[in-house]
């Protein structure tokens, strides 16, 4: 039996009231890192006790240029082009709180503003649940559901709210779609997930919805052809560029017609692709993929906050490549694409 929409509000209001209270919502449009970034006008943040870095976690940053920032599609969002991924790192590990909550914060520090995490992440959500109320006007949080039905996916809803701390979710997106099924069961107009969005956007829990997948192009394509859906979170790197079917040539030309905000994930390839004789660095690994016609931004993880860093200087020296210096790319991985896209053979 489904759950009705006031259920979920009582829900909601106790679950939240139980965490301290809610702000009131602000009718104020806030700055991300430019006077011309913006956040929805009803973002709001719970009274929590932020997470205290060590000392030299708040130092200034690796260097006073500011990333570059672009428009994520139509949702009025404008990010840095680098994101915090929240999965394959010490965010989804609960053995590294510590370092997980150094990155974090660092990461704020650094200008990071778009922080990407799962229900399914482990202790992500709750990992960013204990530093990022405290910044709540200033970020951009993206979670996901892997839930394909109503009831499922309203309390993934529910536990990430109360995980992250928040009282909106700025972008919720439906999590790894691979087949057929996958999407006919999300869009059922009843029973489906998307239901679940749709009132929760309504309720002002969730500003925009999302789809990811890192398994087959045809069904991010069928999602975004079927419902106006604001972004769409799929590899993008240059061993993807062999593939039979590529996620640059078949989702970004169908993204861009419909103005959907495309974020690049797998980038680097969890680091597979700075093996010798291809890739010499995040440089050419960032440059690539946020270089493709359609990519507004990217998430990357990072094991440490040294990488983190390096992560971020990368960003913040980034120009588009040229054609040459993008085909050149494409040529040291043609020998090795295979290896380099073993997330398309998770199902």
């Amino acid at each position: 039996m489904t759950h009705s929409r006031q259920n979920r509000r009582q829900f909601l209001a106790s679950a939240l009231g139980a965490m301290g209270g809610v702000f009131g919502i602000s009718a104020c449009q806030q700055a991300i890192t430019s006077e011309s970034a913006i956040i929805p006008d009803n973002s709001t943040a719970l009274p929590t006790a932020p997470f205290t870095p060590d000392a030299e976690l708040t130092e200034a940053p690796v260097s006073l240029r500011a990333m570059p920032e672009r428009p994520l599609g139509q949702t009025g969002l404008v990010l840095p082009v680098l994101g915090l991924g929240g999965s394959a790192s010490p965010l989804a590990r609960p053995q590294d709180e510590a370092e997980a909550l150094a990155i974090i914060q660092r990461a704020l520090a650094l200008g990071i503003r778009y922080f990407d995490t799962a229900a399914s992440y482990g202790p992500s959500e709750g990992f960013l649940g204990q530093v990022l109320p405290a910044h709540r006007s200033e970020v951009v949080i993206a979670t996901k559901t892997s839930q394909r039905q109503y009831d499922g996916a309203w309390r993934d809803l529910e536990q990430s709210l109360e995980r992250l701390q928040t009282n909106t979710i700025d972008l919720w997106q439906f999590h790894a779609l691979t087949y057929d099924w996958d999407l006919e069961t999300l869009l059922q107009p009843q029973t489906g997930a998307i239901r679940a969005a749709q009132e929760a956007q309504a309720q002002g829990l969730v500003r925009h919805i999302g789809v990811t997948g890192h398994h087959n192009p045809d069904i991010i394509v069928a999602a975004l052809q079927r419902y106006p859906f604001d972004t769409a979170l799929v590899p993008i790197n240059a061993a993807d560029r062999h593939t039979q079917k590529p996620f640059i040539t078949t989702v970004l030309p169908v993204a861009q017609q419909q103005q959907v905000g495309i974020i690049a994930m797998k980038v680097p390839a969890y680091g597979r692709l700075f093996k010798p004789g291809v890739l010499a660095g995040m440089p050419e690994a960032m440059g690539y993929a946020l270089s493709q016609a359609g990519v507004h931004t990217s998430i990357i993880a990072a094991e440490t906050v040294a990488q983190l860093e390096e992560n971020v200087a990368t960003a913040q020296a980034f120009h588009p490549l040229k054609a040459a210096a993008l085909a050149d790319i494409e040529r040291r991985t043609a020998s090795v694409w295979q290896e380099n896209s073993f997330f398309r053979r998770w199902a």
